[in-house]
């Protein structure tokens, strides 16, 4: 397959929907907490992971919106990021990290042109991973820090949230 046309970046700084509920997909990150992201992960990687095995998984439905298979590969490769952010912020005090170019990300790794069978299954174990990580979050580290590179502040339970809301709209962006 060919490089497909890339999306515009996303430079949005969605940090917002740990404030106020996703007008796009509905999810309010204010209504939980990031003991509850465990199990709520799991259950839109299942259905995510569903989009991606599904017939014609990797056609995209505009030239210029991933694909059900590129949205399980972005998801994925969060799940790995966010699983290293979550252990820094856990056994270092503040770390800052480092930039994830996602769109870059999808481009080096041709998201397009990967088997979505290895995608569900690497989904499910990078899914699975960091939900264990998360479900051993003990009392005192939810309001541990860490900071992105452009100064965003997160603890790990915002951490959690802000994860748990790209894994919900992800799945948002398939259904539709």
């Amino acid at each position: 397959m060919t490089t497909p046309a890339t999306p515009v970046p996303d430079e949005k700084d969605w940090t917002w929907v740990l404030e106020r509920p996703c007008p796009e997909c509905g999810f309010d990150a204010s209504a939980i907490t990031g003991a509850d992201v465990a199990g709520q992960l799991r259950t839109a990687i299942a259905t995510l992971r569903s989009a991606v095995l599904a017939p014609d998984s990797n056609v995209r439905p505009q030239p210029t919106v991933w694909s059900a298979l590129e949205y399980g590969c972005h998801v994925r490769d969060a799940c790995i990021v966010f699983g290293t952010r979550l252990a820094s912020m856990r056994h270092v005090n503040d770390p800052q990290f480092a930039n994830w170019d996602q769109d870059q990300t999808a481009l080096a790794d041709r998201y397009w042109d990967q088997e979505p069978a290895r995608v569900a299954d690497e989904l499910s174990v990078e899914c699975e991973r960091i939900a264990d990580d998360f479900a051993r979050v003990t009392d005192d580290e939810w309001q541990r820090p860490g900071r992105r590179s452009n100064g965003s502040v997160f603890t790990v339970d915002t951490l959690a949230r802000y994860l748990l809301h790209d894994a919900v709209h992800h799945v948002h962006d398939v259904a539709t």
